[in-house]
This record gives C-alpha cells, structure tokens and sequence, in this order.
C-alpha cells in the first residue's frame, strides 16, 4: 500500500507567511491520572483535508472533542482564526462535526434532516430551500430528497450526515471515523467523494481514523500519534517514504525492519551489521550514525526483488527460502526465512495473468535491493 500523491501545489505549512486556521499550543488534557494529550503542539491550515491517525487510545478523538468544545484542555490554548476558542461553547463555534454514526433523525425526510439546523438559524425560507437544494446536489442526493434515512443504503446515509453537517458552511468539518460503518469497496468510493467534496467547498476538514490507508488516501496531511503524542505530522508520500521512526513505519504499511549496528563508510552510506555470519548490508543515511550505534533498517517489501539466481551487482543480496506466498490478486507477498532465520517479505506485481508461480513453497531464492532502498532509523 503506498500513499495517494496530492498535487505539489497546495503547501501552506511550508509557507512562512501562512496564518494556519487552528492552533494547538502546548495543549495537556489529563482525565484523573491519566494523560490523553501531552503537551502537544499543532497547526493546521485553512482548506486542509488533515488526518489523526493512530492505534485506539492514541489520543486523537480527545484532540478532535476539545476541537468540538465537547471536551476542554486541562492546559494550553487552541485557536481557530486567531481566536482562544476554549472559553467559547461547541454551538458559537464555526465548527461542526460529523459522527460516526450519523445520528439521522428516523422520522424526518433526508431534505428535513439537512434542513434542521437551518431552520434554528436567522435564515429565510427561501434561502434555506436553495441551501438544501444546493447540499442534495453536492452529495448527489436530489431523487432521495423525500425518503426516509432507513430507505436509502449506509453509503447515502453517510452523504445525508455529510450534507446536514456542511449546511451552515463552517470553517471547519471534523469527521469522526466516518466510514467504520461501510463495507471496503464502498468505504474507498467514499473517500474520493468526501476528497471532492472538500476540494468543492474548500472547508477544512479533520477526520479521525485508525486506517492507515484511509488517511494516506484522502489526507494532505497525516498526523501520526502515539499515547498523546504526535510522533510525525507530514504528507503521506513523505510519512510512507522517510518514516521518522519505527513507530511510524511500521504503523503505515507493510515494512521489514532490521535491527543491526552502523558503520560509517563515507558519503552517507552505512555498512549495518545485522546477524553472525551474513555479509554487511549497505544503506544510505543523511542522518549521523556513530561506529557501533544501534540502527533500524526499514524496507518496504516492494523495494525487495526476488530471484532464482543470484542477482549480479546488487547493493544487498541474501538468500532464504519460501516461506509463505500471500496471493492479492494484483500483488503476491513472498515470506522468505533467510539462513539466519530471520524473515523478510518481498513483493511482486502480477502484472499479467499468471497460469503458474515463478517461485513456490520451499523454494531457494535471492533477494535483492538498493543501499537507497530502505531507510536508516535510529528507534
């Protein structure tokens, strides 16, 4: 699984001059003894799709409650354009926010529930009937307008919460695990809508979720969190390809991480010693590794080849045996115990169809890659 590649040019955090629309400074929330969020800091920027991602208990659903105001920081400040919004209570704030499980109103028409909150707002009539219009049409919703939330499928109902929460325009949507409820094929349809409607209506949105390829996919932002704390905030591309930590690569995608001391052989590159009696492996690092430090060399399995022979030239090449073949349709994964037993998976596309496997269980192969290939980490 690699990342979504978002256009070059929406960047506003590498831009100085920028204003970010949120602002968490120095936030701490501690329920009794415990420490959700630890001193966290963090900007995010006007019309950013901005992802939370982390395990269950990482913190990121207390982050997005406090910027809900449904819950309030023990200490710090967040700011939403300039302004403290702790003080201010979740109804007075540009924010809205859409749950996970919808929360439609059974009795009321999908035009109604869109309606609802308009019609507790100083807005016309008329005014609230073109909103309402306006919202079906966005989510491609007008010939359900009449219908019932339990006579239309889970993926409508989803748009249906989507629509009532943009109805007021706010500054800032924050979507909570909001597709858990849909099956994949739908779940990843529903990703590129919800990425077009944010690009149409510009809002901001956050959105919480512990799958890492739901954020890599609709996010120009991934903010990586690990027991209240954020461990990396990047792009996806960058998060996918030059993890900061263990942590992060091993959370996103499928990765070999091998543990081993470095060696420093001049112009970046490191010779990591990694087992008795196997030859070297050769990396690349702009970070500084001193002789005998403790490194972490992480490999995505589809920078690793694989083949019957002994590939001449390569950077790295070991030797194992088949293991285990993962069959994914258009990707195969080979687990392959190296003489040292330690395991390392490769992967291959199935670019054609096949009628046989190149390599089967038990199979003696070489795998190959680049000392560019994987990534030097230091924990």
């Amino acid at each position: 699984m690699g990342p979504v590649l978002q256009s070059t040019e929406f960047a506003p955090w590498n831009d100085p001059t920028e204003k970010p629309l949120i602002r968490f400074r120095n936030v701490t929330k501690r329920f009794g003894d415990f420490v959700a969020i630890n001193d966290l800091t963090l900007d995010i920027y006007e019309q950013e799709f901005f992802a939370l991602l982390g395990p269950s208990g990482c913190g990121k659903t207390t982050l997005m409650r406090m910027l809900a105001g449904f819950e309030t920081p023990s200490e710090g400040q967040i700011e939403l354009s300039g302004q403290d919004i702790v003080p201010v209570p979740p109804n007075k704030r540009a924010v809205n926010m859409m749950f996970q499980s919808y929360a439609l109103f059974p009795h009321l028409s999908i035009w109604d529930n869109i309606a609802f909150g308009l019609r507790r707002s100083p807005m016309s009539k008329p005014d609230i009937k073109a909103r309402v219009e306006e919202m079906l049409k966005l989510t491609r919703l007008e010939k359900f307008a009449h219908r019932k939330p339990h006579q239309i499928s889970g993926g409508q109902r989803q748009r249906v919460a989507l629509a009532r929460s943009l109805a007021k325009a706010p500054k800032l949507l924050l979507l909570d695990e909001p597709m858990g409820a849909l099956d994949k094929k739908l779940r990843q349809e529903t990703q590129f809508e919800l990425m077009d409607i944010q690009e149409k209506t510009g809002t901001t949105f956050v959105i919480v979720t512990h799958d890492q390829e739901e954020a890599m996919t609709v996010a120009s932002r991934v903010a990586v969190m690990d027991e209240g704390c954020l461990i990396q905030v990047s792009t996806p591309d960058r998060i996918y390809e030059s993890p900061n930590s263990v942590y992060v690569a091993d959370f996103i995608g499928d990765v070999n991480i091998i543990k081993g001391t470095a060696k420093a052989q001049g112009d970046d590159l490191y010779q990591v010693n990694w087992s008795d009696g196997m030859p070297p492996l050769n990396a690349t690092s702009e970070t500084d590794f001193s002789d005998g430090q403790t490194c972490h060399l992480a490999i995505r399995p589809e920078k690793v080849a694989i083949s019957a022979d002994k590939p001449d030239g390569a950077d790295n090449a070991v030797q194992g045996k088949i293991l285990d073949i993962a069959y994914l349709g258009n990707l195969s994964t080979y687990h392959v115990e190296l003489t040292s037993g330690v395991i390392i998976k490769a992967q291959t596309s199935n670019t054609r169809r096949i009628s046989r496997r190149s390599f089967t269980w038990e199979d003696p192969v070489w795998l190959s890659w680049t000392a560019t290939a994987g990534v030097l980490l230091v924990n």
